[in-house]
C-alpha cells in the first residue's frame, strides 16, 4: 500500500464514553479494519490477553522504546501508567492491506493527527453529560471513589479538546452512536 493510501481511523473519548464498544462494533462489521494494539505498562485485567488487547510491557521496556522513537504517540495517562501506539503496529496493519483503528486517549489522538494530518479521520465520543459518564463508570464496578473522581476530572478536561477532532458524536444511545461513526468512516474511506 503506498503512503497516500495509508489511512488511520482514531476513536477517542474520555473513559466510559463508549469508544471501546463503538470500536468493537466497527471491527466486527468491517474486516478491512484492524484493531491497533496499544502498548501499556499497566497490569492486564482478568479478561485481557497480551498481544490481543494490549502489549503489556515493563516500564523500563516502555521507556527504552520512547528513547528509540518507537512510538507514534505515547502518554503517561495515569501516574506511572504509560500507554502508546507503536510505529511497528501501524506498519503491521498496513502490510495486511487494512486500515488501523486506534482506540486511544485524547492527547495521543491529537499527536497522531499532527503526524498524519491528511491520512487520519478522528472521531471524538462523549457521554451526554458528566453525570451520565459517572453513572457508566460506577456501573463497571472497577473504580474506587478516588479513581472515579480522577477519571471524571480528566474527562471534563478532555471534553475541552473535542473541537480538535474531525467529528464529535454524543453517545446517548449506543446503536445510534455506532451508526454515526460508521457513516463517517465509510465516507472517509470511500466505501
Amino acid at each position: 500500500m503506498e503512503i497516500a493510501a495509508k489511512k488511520i481511523i482514531i476513536i477517542t473519548a474520555p473513559s466510559g464514553a463508549g469508544k471501546t464498544s463503538i470500536t468493537r462494533y466497527l471491527l466486527n462489521k468491517y474486516p478491512q479494519l484492524a484493531f491497533s494494539i496499544s502498548a501499556t505498562t499497566r497490569l492486564p485485567r482478568s479478561n485481557e490477553q497480551d498481544g490481543k488487547d494490549y502489549y503489556f510491557i515493563s516500564t523500563h521496556e516502555f521507556q527504552q522504546k520512547i528513547k528509540e522513537n518507537a512510538f507514534v504517540e505515547w502518554e503517561m495517562v495515569y501516574e506511572g501508567k504509560y500507554y502508546g501506539t507503536l510505529h511497528a503496529e501501524l506498519d503491521r496493519i498496513w502490510q495486511q492491506g487494512k486500515v488501523p483503528v486506534l482506540d486511544i486517549d485524547v492527547k495521543g489522538a491529537i499527536h497522531v493527527q499532527q503526524q498524519y494530518p491528511s491520512q487520519t479521520l478522528s472521531i471524538f465520543i462523549e457521554a451526554p453529560s458528566l453525570a451520565e459518564l459517572r453513572n457508566r463508570l460506577e456501573s463497571r464496578g472497577t473504580e474506587t471513589p478516588e479513581s472515579l473522581t480522577t477519571r471524571i476530572n480528566k474527562a471534563s478536561y478532555e471534553i475541552s479538546f473535542k473541537h480538535h477532532f474531525n467529528i464529535a458524536i454524543v453517545n446517548r444511545e449506543l446503536n445510534q452512536a455506532c451508526k454515526e461513526a460508521e457513516q463517517a468512516i465509510v465516507q472517509f474511506l470511500g466505501w
